[in-house]
């Protein structure tokens, strides 16, 4: 009889590396009553077959941070438990074979002596002196991180399994979780089976580590978890005579990485295009399966190796290597709380850098768990980014036969995927289309970030140096900030609060006065407990009962768990999703007041139409409610048009703004605008972890209306001072580009990064975000030190300052 117990605190589902790390680090933190149950064996699915690398540099400075943690527990694990984790700091190279990547790499050198990671430019003789074996005359340049390495996966796995049981935890295998079962929009318990023998386990809290099984599982519980299998391969050769131990090699222009091991060469591949697998569902009895062989797909990367690594020529392959490795749409796993129901956690989706992460994303979620919150800002993973749509089969299957090869791919600013586009479109997509736009996406919405001129062709050209759009984005900036543009925003997320209590409630869960009279538009923050960023909105009370807020489309799925999560049930407040039911058409500049009063009847006046606030309006023949706000440092309006009455209202517009210049404008050009307005972008700039008077948006805190989430910290934070500050940038040389993670120089040593960059098109140079360090300091005290901002290893002089130095006064929003 298998001997689990009726109830648990919790129940992890898989006890691959990522289960075992969960369950160790919440029985780390003293939790009790924790049941990890395995299908078959641990590390049978993909932990078994990993290739074992940690490298500790990642795209952000938490993703580094777990990273680097997931690296000093690796070394003590063995210490701790006994079992020998294979866990050796023997460096990392990383070879550039083009000036592009060479800039790539070289500003990932930047990133990384900012987060304090111990990083080395290398020339390509260097190179050859750390790595003998290496062909190195088309290298033209390469970095070294001393302490990445190299680990056996499986056995930190079983590691990880025994500290848990250690410390009280109870790890099953052999039995099925066959069903989590929930009621009222909450977990309740699991089935599981075993052979004959099936039962269930009461809990409120299941952990959902099932990697490739993960999404499947997930769906049957209505929870959106978009991951989908992919064939992995690589190679180990024979033992080769005097082969010595070596650094990780990366050569990611030829998708290929090395690892030296036990004298032998193992060659692993992210090719371009990949190999979905799995799409009829996983065999049952799948547990420590190999795929079958298919060398032909492998032996374009193989041909390259043997060129670049001439000893492998003559050495035997030992074994040729395909297993399965679950990839998600966007190459971020997936930690936290499932929006759609209460208690059900994630751990999934690790894109082949599952070993290097599991670590660290298990102390992040059992931290998280335990205290509500997460310990810092995980938003890049958080699975409250994934969109309903995605967890469509067909779409991933799609969009993984590219997420793996881009793990390789130049890294370029802008860069946009190719696969399973076109799935969420606006009512004029094909208005715009036949007026040049060149759309990117965002969570599924295929918006026009430029609009090309005719004749030019409608493609991106990707560098890290001015992109073929660059003058497109500088009409589109200046026909605003001299003329008039008009934007598609359809994409934004739009949310309806009302019923009896919705005042009340907005009263509690944002930071602003939210009791205004109807008509008013209030912008706002949502806080945390501790004073950070959880949303960036505009809220317009509509009626008495009801208020209408608009968040960005990438933190819909985000903010709408945020504001059910903060429902009482005493509350009578519905909230509701309307995005897809109004399009957004934002029509901005010094003219836009002579464009939209040749196509509306309606007063549109300082006096009857203030900034700040909303009224319905007439507009050609259609109807539409007009927001007079801005987020690009402008006059103008956002206007609000039910989905029917889009094309015919664009049309009127376009048709009214010929005698004004009127041009259409994308994605480049507003964030090229609100840069230089130093206005905020949910993310970069701000994050839940981003204290709200730090941010500089104080002046959306009102803490004399009474109780509101985060109010005490905000009185805490004024008390004490703040002890950072986030500055807008422009650096003096008007040649280089900012993107952002740029490293922060100030009085010669880096104190921080920039946070999101563009180039100002009005200001003349390359404008960027960033929080200075300054407990104790002034803002005169920040204002006289001398910045410098790092770009691939190279420093350039910056002005700063505390207030936007486009429009301080913000006199043009009121013009």
């Amino acid at each position: 009889m298998t001997n689990l117990p009726n109830k648990a605190r919790v129940v992890i589902i898989g006890g691959g590396i990522s289960g075992c790390s969960v369950a160790y680090h919440l029985a780390k933190l003293g939790w009790k009553d924790i049941i990890l149950l395995e299908r078959k064996q641990l590390t049978s699915g993909t932990t078994w077959h990993a290739a074992g690398l940690v490298g500790q540099l990642r795209a952000s400075e938490n993703m580094t941070r777990l990273a680097k943690y997931s690296a000093d527990l690796y070394v003590k694990l063995e210490e701790e438990t006994g079992i020998a984790t294979g866990m050796r700091q023997n460096g990392s190279i990383t070879v550039a074979l083009t000036e592009e990547r060479k800039e790539e790499i070289y500003r990932q050198a930047t990133l990384a002596r900012a987060f304090d990671v111990d990083v080395q430019e290398i020339s390509p003789r260097q190179v050859k002196e750390m790595y003998p074996h290496l062909n190195i005359e088309d290298v033209v340049g390469a970095v070294h991180l001393p302490r990445d390495g190299q680990c056996d996966p499986a056995n930190i796995a079983m590691a990880l399994a025994k500290g848990a049981r250690q410390l009280g935890a109870k790890v099953v295998e052999n039995v099925k979780v066959t069903a989590v079962h929930d009621r009222d929009g909450r977990v309740t318990g699991v089935a599981w089976a075993r052979g004959e023998e099936s039962g269930t386990i009461e809990t409120d809290l299941v952990v959902n580590c099932g990697g490739m099984w993960g999404r499947d599982l997930a769906a049957s519980s209505g929870v959106t978890l978009p991951l989908h299998a992919c064939e992995h391969f690589y190679i180990v050769t024979e033992a080769i005579e005097g082969l010595s131990r070596l650094p990780v090699l990366r050569v990611p222009d030829e998708c290929a990485y090395y690892k030296e091991d036990a004298g032998k060469m193992l060659l692993g591949a992210f090719e371009p295009k990949a190999k979905p697998w799995g799409m009829g569902g996983i065999s049952e009895d799948f547990c420590f399966d190999q795929l079958p062989d298919d060398f032909d797909h492998f032996e374009p990367i193989l041909e390259k190796a043997v060129s670049r690594m001439p000893m492998l020529e003559t050495a035997g392959i030992h074994t040729f290597f395909n297993g399965p490795e679950s990839f998600t749409p966007d190459d971020r796993y997936y930690l936290g709380e499932a929006p759609e129901l209460k208690g059900y956690w994630v751990a999934a989706g690790y894109n082949s850098i599952g070993i290097a992460s599991s670590g660290g994303a298990g102390f992040a979620l059992a931290q998280w768990m335990n205290d509500g919150e997460p310990p810092f800002d995980l938003w890049e993973v958080d699975i409250r980014r994934a969109q309903p749509f995605q967890r469509n089969r067909q779409y991933l299957k799609e969009r993984v036969t590219e997420t793996l090869g881009l793990l390789y791919a130049d890294h370029f600013p802008y860069r946009q995927v190719a696969t399973s586009r076109g799935i969420r479109r606006t009512p004029l997509h094909e208005h715009l289309k036949a007026r040049g736009a060149v759309f990117g996406e965002v969570a599924g919405w295929e918006r026009a970030n430029w609009f090309a001129r005719e004749g030019q062709e409608r493609e991106y050209r990707y560098s890290w140096k001015r992109q073929n759009w660059f003058e497109n984005q500088k009409e589109e900036h200046l026909a605003v900030r001299n003329g008039a543009g008009l934007f598609d925003m359809t994409s934004f997320g739009k949310i309806r609060i009302e019923g009896r209590d919705a005042t009340a409630f907005l009263q509690r869960v944002c930071a602003n006065q939210m009791d205004v009279e109807p008509g008013r538009i209030v912008y706002t923050q949502m806080l945390n407990q501790r004073g950070g960023i959880e949303s960036d909105l505009t809220v317009t009370r509509l009626s008495q009962t009801a208020f209408f807020a608009v968040v960005p489309g990438a933190t819909l799925q985000r903010d709408l768990a945020w504001l059910r999560k903060q429902l009482r049930p005493e509350e009578f407040v519905v909230i509701t999703d309307v995005t897809a039911s109004e399009s957004v058409l934002v029509l901005m500049g010094p003219k836009a007041r002579n464009v939209i009063t040749r196509v509306s009847p309606n007063d549109f006046s300082n006096e009857s139409f203030p900034f700040g606030t909303a009224q319905e309006i007439e507009i050609g023949m259609g109807l539409a409610r007009a927001h007079r706000v801005t987020y690009v440092g402008e006059l103008g309006w956002e206007l609000y048009v039910s989905s029917d009455q889009t094309a015919h209202v664009f049309e009127a517009i376009e048709e009214a703004g010929k005698s004004s210049g009127l041009k259409l404008c994308g994605l480049h050009a507003l964030d090229s605008c609100r840069i230089e307005k130093a206005f905020r972008h949910f993310g970069h700039d701000i994050t839940d972890e981003d204290h709200v008077l730090e941010a500089g948006l104080g002046f959306a805190v009102k803490t004399a209306k009474g109780e509101f989430i985060g109010r005490d910290a905000v009185l805490r934070k004024r008390e004490e001072g703040l002890k950072r500050r986030l500055v807008q940038f422009r650096l003096k040389d008007p040649e280089p580009l900012l993107f952002h993670n740029e490293a922060l120089v100030r009085d010669g040593k880096i104190v921080s990064i920039v946070t999101s960059g563009n180039y100002g098109h009005h200001l003349g140079g390359a404008i960027g975000l960033g929080y200075v360090p300054c407990d104790g300091e002034s803002e005169a005290d920040v204002l006289s030190s001398s910045y410098e901002i790092e770009i691939a290893g190279e420093r350039f002089p910056a002005e700063a300052s505390l207030r936007p130095m486009y429009d301080p006064k913000a006199e043009r929003t009121k013009m």
